[in-house]
């Protein structure tokens, strides 16, 4: 019987401070690298040329097998003390991705997502970084205290962290392997205000909140992956869940941010029927559209959605008026 072995806590220093020198030389190399949806990811492997790492972006944007020789020895040897690659035959190949978000670089799990604790980054992650950015620049409010709800690697967290400054910002999630990287993220892009937690939605976590935002999973996933992984019988489950949390946990004037994924069957948002009376009932004033018609429109192969037109990509934002009552 082989025990796996836990790192010390001196060795996950070593780790992460290799991490972020790691991000360090990507940026002195003028690395940029933009994830694409896995079907694309897929395409583009696929090209003949593609079969082995030529560059950085390949390595660590597409997770292509790489030679040793493509790396500088010092890069080679900081991975090896991140414990970030392994061999592939006679390559290697890194077991993260980089990508670039604005001007920051972000580590996120390497393709293809098949783990149970993978981390989630792609195209979705920039429309939810974009909704994040246009309702930091709207607030009039300053933002004391803020929580990004199923962080995942954390660009939420990290954008809402860097924009205030002098906020507390939660990054909560409840898979390990994505804290480390929220809490590894934040570091390399010098921000210093985000605090990591494992919470089940907001349980682990104490007071009310200026700003919540989340960018959950919702898909119906059979393997049940966190970071995919929506319930119910169409992947709104979680969405709903966080709606109901958020509207109890705001302070006066505060706002939820939702990003999410909705089926619409025979021309009617589910979700959105679903949460309407919530939000009414509760007295915030909200906002609701669609940002994107059709997302992952390979999963309408799956049978869970053999009655589903679309998947739309939605924006929903509420806000609690600052003279309202403690909600019931």
């Amino acid at each position: 019987m082989v025990t796996a072995r836990v790192p010390t806590p001196q060795q996950e220093d070593i780790a992460a401070e290799a991490f972020i020198r790691v991000a360090s030389i990507l940026r002195d190399s003028g690395y940029r690298f933009t994830t694409p949806t896995p079907s694309t990811h897929v395409r583009v492997n696929n090209r003949p040329l593609n079969a082995l790492a030529q560059r950085l972006e390949d390595v660590f944007g597409w997770s292509r097998p790489f030679d040793k020789q493509l790396l500088s020895p010092a890069l080679f040897e900081l991975m090896t003390m991140a414990d970030i690659m392994a061999r592939d035959g006679e390559d290697w190949r890194s077991k993260v991705r980089v990508s670039t978000l604005g001007d920051k670089l972000f580590f996120h799990s390497a393709f293809p997502t098949t783990e149970a604790d993978a981390v989630f980054f792609g195209p979705d992650t920039y429309r939810f970084g974009d909704a994040v950015t246009h309702a930091l620049d709207r607030r009039a409010a300053p933002i004391m205290r803020g929580v990004d709800i199923g962080c995942g690697a954390g660009p939420g967290a990290i954008l809402m962290a860097a924009a205030c400054p002098d906020a507390e910002v939660w990054a909560v999630d409840i898979n390990p392997a994505a804290l480390r990287l929220a809490s590894i993220n934040a570091a390399l892009n010098g921000v210093h205000n985000v605090v990591p937690c494992h919470s089940d939605l907001l349980d682990s976590v104490e007071g009310d909140f200026d700003l919540i935002i989340s960018n959950p999973p919702y898909l119906v996933d059979p393997g049940e992956r966190a970071y995919r992984h929506g319930g119910g019988p169409l992947g709104a489950d979680l969405s709903l869940a966080i709606v109901k949390t958020a509207l109890q946990r705001l302070t006066p004037g505060g706002t939820l941010l939702l990003y999410t994924g909705v089926a619409i069957v025979n021309g009617k948002d589910l979700f959105l029927n679903a949460v309407e009376g919530l939000l009414t009932k509760s007295g915030v004033t909200w906002t609701y559209r669609e940002v994107d018609p059709d997302v992952f429109g390979e999963e309408l192969l799956n049978e869970c959605y053999a009655d589903t037109d679309r998947i739309a990509a939605v924006v929903l934002a509420a806000t609690r008026p600052a003279d309202l009552d403690d909600p019931a």
